[in-house]
């Protein structure tokens, strides 16, 4: 993949890597991030009379007493033409080169209001800066001819300036929220007023310069009408592990299915379940290199994170930032669909949190924690940063709170932080990240709404998050769904985002293997004399799968917290009757996953507050896992109890492998081993048109009675699963989201050449409907529901009921296979 066209160049890699994991279980692990940066001087060709004057002027100027830099050497003199920095007509930093944006996100509504923010990074800065860009924002009329922009003359290095103009038109200072002497950071708060129609929006930066000629100097998004909810795209694992061809996988190629599915029918918030950029290769060619290559995990865990190596990782999450969020079509993406984010392990490290306590501890974990926190805040959240992070130098750095190292502000502007009313943040820092966990609560349109969990920064191999952040997400989740359903508009969906799978098939006997004191000897044997190389990692001498299946909320470790978890959202659903669904990505394929009360309660979905489905979809970048993978999880897709009342399993989802592939095995309906990203779309109850496929009804209106009744999780379980798949409604854009039982469309659309540069997809669907709940009118758990059949027919054991014939795709299993938790 190209690199960002900024100050670096790329050497080439190694011949072989001896860091890849050679594990194919594992994420692969990527050649681009494993590349050491150079920097270069992008204006030598400079001409020879304008170095000659600048070199005149500065040996002649004089200057005034230099400022104290403590020693680190940081001081920059101000020269004319000087050749590190941007270069206006006469040769001039001037701040105003954009090496990154502009990024667009989402943050809530109120009232009729939406609130985003555009994020923009320039060249050069420092603690004062000498030039303040300005946003100019406008409602677009939809009439022809009514575009409401113009552009407006020619800046004085003849670049053209485009400027938006329009009745509603408003100028939007920048607001420094970083700067240092590389770059500054600027925000730009967004507040749009929400009409009775879906409004477009166009915002553009006037004199600025962009590098690219072909970078739009005008953007739009969209806003949907008020009493409308938004369309959502979902995705996950943006971008490509140490290791992988990256040519070999066309790149980024999704993201122009992206653009062609907005382009037909606009997407009004991007939500990224994690791992938006991978910086793996921090460790490979990056500054973590020598730290990584020490053979001793005693000596390892000891070494010190001073200023020099903390720079140097800062270095390498500002230039991996820079260049992915540059790279097409993700950039163009990034300008026009505004975006909500989560973080997860690889916007860090591979497997950071998962790995043993007391190697996490350490201080090359703790800084790199918080150095990607950093930039995780500026790119992804548009919010300044903590002021400092943690060095060994500087030990309080560990400590959230006023104390911050003087070495780290020489030069340097920092805004002092504030938190937007959508985040629920946590009451103290993380156990390996100095910093508190930003959770987010956001309304997606009018009957829509979205909670974030930060499964990162609380987590370690134990945890996914301290029980006190648990408290304060439900009680946030309780007074916002109240106060909702007190003004007579309550929220019919709750969409839950984590950066992990919570309903997905269980691994418990690898993770016994990898535990087992059998391994001892081999780990003996890796530490000694490299035997087994490529089966342990390199941080903890561990087994290398260990840490990615102790991240999974179905990891024996973290079971416990899960299902009393899933215990308080259920407690949610009934108490507001708000149908809950959940996003996860992290597996690098596509699933369907689902929790539903136990079939010997005869509740049907659409009054069942326990059925939630766990829309799996990733990688939208990174390559897959092996076919072999996907068919062994297939396999493993028993149904499972939470509880008594509770069962989960995959759903049937592809009825046909992407194209005409034959990607896996006949019998695996439930893991698609492709690249893919999801759309879901509510089917507004003011639309007007006429019900179809997926949503079939009887003769009288009413829904067909009887025909799910019973049926286990591998059967179709509702109208909105029968037919699911490249056939049902939700897969069409034609019809996806068109109909107006206030159901949710769901279309995971998949890669169907892995060479095809276009990123061309396959699209399978589903309906998640409403719920209408009725306390009372169905059995509340298992025991009473039987208790109650006994005393009304005395004489009968268990329940009589009729199954119809199950419609679903056939699983590889020869009847219904249960397990425990």
């Amino acid at each position: 993949m190209a690199a960002h066209n900024n100050d670096h160049i790329l050497p080439e890699e190694d011949p072989h890597n001896p860091y890849a994991s050679s594990n194919r279980w594992r994420h692969q692990e990527s050649s681009a991030f494993a590349r050491a940066a150079i920097a270069r001087d992008p204006h030598t060709t400079t001409s020879s009379h304008t170095r000659d004057l600048s070199d005149y002027l500065n040996s002649t100027r004089i200057e005034g007493n230099r400022p104290d830099s403590n020693g680190t050497g940081n001081y920059r003199p101000i020269v004319v033409g000087s050749s590190d920095g941007a270069h206006d007509g006469i040769g001039v930093e001037d701040g105003k080169e954009v090496v990154c944006g502009p990024l667009l996100n989402y943050r809530r509504m109120e009232g009729r209001t939406w609130h985003g923010s555009v994020l923009l990074v320039t060249k050069g800065g420092g603690q004062t800066q000498h030039f303040q860009p300005t946003l100019n924002i406008g409602r677009i009329s939809v009439a022809p001819g009514q575009q409401g922009l113009v552009h407006e003359g020619s800046a004085a290095n003849g670049a053209t300036v485009d400027a938006v103009r329009s009745d509603h038109g408003t100028d939007v200072p920048g607001i420094c929220l970083y700067s240092d002497p590389r770059n500054t950071f600027w925000q730009f708060p967004l507040t749009c007023d929400i009409g009775d129609t879906e409004t477009k929006w166009a915002y553009s930066i006037a004199d600025v310069r962009y590098k690219s000629t072909t970078k739009p100097k005008t953007n739009y998004f969209y806003i949907p009408a008020i009493n409308e909810s938004m369309r959502m795209m979902f995705h996950s694992c943006n971008g490509f592990s140490v290791g992988t061809d990256e040519e070999a996988w066309s790149g980024p190629a999704l993201w122009n299915d992206v653009m062609r599915t907005h382009a037909q029918a606009p997407l009004h918030v991007m939500i990224g379940g994690g791992d938006q950029i991978y910086n793996d290769g921090i460790r490979v060619k990056g500054p973590l290199r020598e730290w990584t290559d020490i053979g001793n995990p005693k000596k390892r865990r000891e070494y010190p994170f001073p200023e020099s190596l903390r720079e140097a990782c800062d270095d390498y999450y500002l230039n991996n930032y820079i260049r992915w969020y540059s790279t097409e079509p993700f950039a163009a993406a990034n300008g026009q669909i505004p975006q909500l984010n989560i973080w997860d392990d690889h916007d860090i490290i591979d497997g950071f949190g998962s790995y043993v306590n007391e190697f996490m501890k350490c201080d090359v974990f703790r800084g790199i924690g918080g150095t990607a926190h950093k930039y995780y805040m500026l790119f992804q959240h548009h919010l300044p940063p903590p002021a400092s992070t943690y060095t060994s130098d500087a030990p309080e750095t560990a400590t959230y709170g006023p104390d911050h190292d003087p070495k780290q502000l020489i030069n340097t502007y920092v805004r002092q932080q504030a938190f937007d009313s959508s985040y629920i943040i946590g009451s103290k820092p993380g156990p390996y990240v100095a910093e508190h966990s930003m959770n987010m609560f956001a309304k997606l349109g009018a009957r829509v709404a979205l909670l974030g969990i930060d499964a990162r920064t609380e987590r370690t191999r134990h945890q996914v998050n301290y029980p006190e952040t648990y408290d304060m997400i439900f009680d946030r989740l309780r007074n916002e769904l109240g106060a909702a359903a007190a003004t007579g508009q309550p929220f019919r969906h709750l969409i839950l985002l984590l950066g992990i799978p919570i309903a997905y098939p269980r691994l418990t006997w690898l993770e016994n293997v990898f535990s087992s004191p059998l391994i001892a000897p081999v780990k003996f044997l890796n530490r000694r004399f490299g035997f087994g190389g490529g089966v342990f990692n390199h941080f903890d001498g561990s087994v290398d799968l260990l840490d990615d299946l102790d991240d999974h909320y179905t990891a024996r470790t973290h079971k416990k917290e899960r299902n009393a978890m899933i215990k308080r959202f259920q407690d949610i659903c009934s108490e507001f009757s708000v149908r809950l669904t959940i996003l996860g990505g992290d597996v690098h394929l596509a699933a369907l996953g689902r929790f539903y009360s136990n079939p010997n309660l005869h509740i049907p979905v659409e009054a069942d507050h326990r059925y939630m489905v766990n829309v799996v979809s990733s990688a939208i970048v990174n390559k897959p896992p092996p076919a072999a993978i996907a068919n062994l999880l297939a396999s493993r897709n028993k149904i499972h109890h939470l509880d008594p009342d509770t069962d989960e399993t995959l759903m049937a989802l592809f009825d046909k492998d992407p194209g005409n592939s034959t990607k896996t095995r006949s019998s695996n309906n439930v893991t698609m081993p492709s690249r893919n990203y999801a759309i879901i779309t509510e089917n507004s109850p003011n639309n007007h048109v006429a019900a179809t496929n997926g949503h079939a009804e009887a003769a009288n209106g009413n829904l067909l009675e009887n025909q799910f009744d019973g049926k286990n999780g591998h059967s179709f379980l509702s109208q909105g699963e029968f037919g699911a798949g490249t056939k049902h409604k939700a897969a069409s854009l034609e019809t996806h989201g068109k109909n107006y039982d206030g159901s949710l469309d769901v279309c995971i659309k998949v890669e169907i050449d892995q060479h095809d540069k276009e990123g061309r997809t396959e699209p399978y669907g589903l309906s998640i409907p409403v719920l209408n709940y009725e306390a009372g009118k169905f059995g509340t758990n298992v025991h009473s529901h039987h208790l109650r059949q006994h005393r009304s027919r005395p004489g009968t054991a268990g329940r009589q009921s009729t199954r119809a014939p199950s419609t679903a795709p056939s699983l590889p299993v020869s009847a219904p296979e249960t397990t425990g938790h």
